[in-house]
C-alpha cells in the first residue's frame, strides 16, 4: 500500500492509496487492463495543496497491494491542460487504454475542456506512459445553456452505443448532467441534458444545496436499472448523492435518465468526487477523503488527502444504496484477531471491526483524559447507527459533533468500522457509510470498549498481506 515520506506523522493512513507526499483529491480512471486494477488521481507532485494537478497512478493485482507508478498526466505548457489536468475516466477503446480528462487553461474561470490521452503502449503492464492529444474533443459547453461549469467526463456503453457524461452548473444555479453520444471517442456530439437538479426525486434527495454537480459516474445493476452518482458543489465541495432509475430513449432518440429514488451516498463529512468501476458481476467505488485539520499542521505533516478503501456499490430492492467494503479488504486482517470480545483492548493504527447488535449497544473507540469519548452506537430495533466524535473537535469542513444515519429496523444490526491512520470509514449493515477524519492527540487513549447485551465483537490489525495470501 502507500508509503510515505511523511512516516512521523501517526495520523497518515498507511494501508490506503495516496502518494508517498503532497496533495491527492479526486479517484480516476479505475481501470482493468492485463491482470490489474490502475487507479489514477489528481495529484500536486509539488506540495499539500490543491495546485498544479497532475494524474498520480497506481496498480494493484489484487486492490490492497499498490505500486506506485510515475506520473500519468501532467499539465503541457501552451496546451488545452496548461492549468491542469483535472476530473476524468480511463477507457478501452479499441484495445488502447485512453483516459479522457478535463484540461483546463490559465483563463478556464470553471469551463474546462473535454481531453484524450492514449496509453503510449497498450502492451505495457504497467502502463507507464500517456501521450495527451493537443487537441481537445470537446472544446467548452454547449452553446445556449448558459453553462458556467463544466467539467469531469465519464463514458460508458448503453444499448450497444457509447456515451459520455459532463458534470455541469448553470447561471441560474441550477446543476445537471450533460449527455454526449461518443462511439468515435474523438467525435463528441452533444445530445441534451441526462438530468438535472428540477427532477422532482433529485430535489428530494438532494435538496437545494448544489449549484453544480461534479463527476457525474453511472452504473448498471443486475436488474437493469441504473444508479448515477454525483458530488455537490456550491462554490466549494459539499457532499455526494446518488440517485436509482433506469434510462430512457425519447422520441428523439435521445438519452434520459428517470429517477424513482436517491439520497446521501456517504454520510460523513470527508468524502467526495467517488469514481466507479463496473465489472462483469459488480461495482466498485473509490472516495476522496480531504483533510478536516489545520493547513499549518498538513504543511508540516507533508501530505494531504488519501483515498477510502474500494467499496462495492448496488441499489436495494427498494432503490436504496447498497455498500460494502469490496471482499478483497480481509486480506489486510492479520492472521488473528486482536479482539473477540467487548474489551477494554487496546486498538492499534489500523484495524478493521466487526460488531453485531442485538441491543442498543455503544462502541467507544477513543477516549481522552478530559473524559471525551469517540463512539459509535447502533440500535437495531431503531434502526439507528450514530457517530459522536464530539470530543475531537475539526479545523475544516464544518463541526458537527454527532452524525446519525437509518437503516431498516430488526432484530439485529452488524456495524464494521475501518479505520487507518486519521480516516474513519463505518458501514451500517450495507445500507450506509460515514467517512469522517479525526486526529488523534497525543494524550489518546485508543482502546475498545462495547457495552451492549448480547453483542459480538470481531477486531483484526491490518497488515500488509504475506505472500501466498
Amino acid at each position: 500500500m502507500s508509503r510515505t515520506t511523511a512516516s512521523h506523522d501517526p495520523d497518515a493512513p498507511r494501508f490506503r492509496v495516496r502518494p508517498p507526499a503532497n496533495w491527492v483529491n479526486d479517484p480516476n480512471g479505475p481501470f482493468h487492463w492485463h491482470g490489474r486494477y490502475h487507479l489514477f488521481f489528481q495529484h500536486n507532485p509539488d506540495a499539500p495543496v490543491h495546485a498544479n494537478v497532475h494524474w498520480g497512478h497506481v496498480s494493484s493485482p489484487d486492490l490492497v497491494r499498490w505500486r506506485h507508478h510515475p506520473v500519468a498526466l501532467a499539465p503541457t505548457p501552451g496546451g488545452p491542460d496548461e492549468a491542469g489536468c483535472w476530473s476524468g475516466c480511463v477507457v478501452d477503446d479499441d484495445g488502447v487504454p485512453t483516459a479522457v480528462y478535463t484540461g483546463v487553461d490559465r483563463d478556464h474561470t470553471g469551463l474546462g475542456t473535454i481531453c484524450l490521452a492514449p496509453a503510449a503502449d497498450p502492451g505495457d503492464e504497467a502502463l507507464a506512459e500517456w501521450t495527451p492529444l493537443p487537441t481537445p474533443v470537446v472544446a467548452g459547453p454547449p452553446d445556449g445553456l448558459d453553462v458556467v461549469m463544466f467539467r469531469d467526463p465519464f463514458v460508458f456503453w448503453h444499448g450497444g452505443r457509447r456515451w459520455a457524461l459532463v458534470g455541469a452548473g448553470h447561471a441560474d444555479g441550477t446543476p445537471s448532467v450533460l449527455l454526449y453520444g461518443c462511439d468515435d471517442l474523438s467525435d463528441w456530439r452533444f445530445t441534451g441534458v441526462l438530468i438535472n437538479g428540477a427532477d422532482p426525486v433529485a430535489t428530494a434527495a438532494f435538496g437545494d444545496t448544489a449549484v453544480g454537480w461534479e463527476c457525474p459516474q453511472l452504473c448498471a445493476t443486475p436488474d437493469g436499472d441504473w444508479m448515477l452518482v454525483v458530488s455537490l458543489w456550491d462554490k466549494e465541495p459539499r457532499s455526494t448523492g446518488y440517485l436509482t432509475g433506469h434510462l430512457e430513449d425519447d422520441a428523439d432518440g435521445r438519452l434520459r435518465f428517470a429517477a424513482r429514488a436517491g439520497g446521501r451516498l456517504d454520510h460523513g463529512r470527508d468524502f467526495y468526487a467517488p469514481a466507479l468501476l463496473q465489472e462483469a458481476d459488480r461495482t466498485l467505488l473509490w472516495g476522496w477523503s480531504w483533510e478536516a485539520r489545520a493547513q499549518k499542521e498538513v504543511d508540516r505533516a507533508g501530505w494531504a488527502g488519501v483515498l477510502t478503501v474500494p467499496r462495492e456499490v448496488g441499489v436495494h430492492p427498494d432503490g436504496s444504496l447498497r455498500a460494502v467494503p469490496a471482499p478483497e479488504v480481509h486480506l489486510l486482517r492479520a492472521a488473528d484477531p486482536f479482539a473477540t470480545g467487548p474489551g477494554p483492548t487496546p486498538l492499534p493504527r489500523a484495524y478493521d471491526l466487526t460488531v453485531t447488535a442485538r441491543t442498543p449497544t455503544v462502541v467507544r473507540l477513543l477516549r481522552s483524559p478530559c473524559g471525551a469519548e469517540l463512539t459509535v452506537h447502533v440500535d437495531p430495533a431503531r434502526g439507528t447507527v450514530t457517530l459522536d466524535r464530539g470530543g475531537w473537535p475539526r479545523a475544516a469542513h464544518g463541526d458537527q459533533a454527532v452524525v446519525t444515519v437509518d437503516v431498516p429496523c430488526g432484530e439485529e444490526l452488524t456495524v464494521r468500522v475501518l479505520v487507518d491512520g486519521s480516516l474513519y470509514e463505518v458501514f451500517a449493515g450495507d445500507r450506509a457509510m460515514v467517512t469522517e477524519r479525526v486526529y488523534r492527540r497525543p494524550d489518546d487513549v485508543a482502546e475498545l470498549l462495547v457495552t451492549g447485551d448480547g453483542a459480538t465483537v470481531t477486531g483484526w490489525e491490518q497488515v500488509l498481506p504475506t505472500p501466498g495470501r
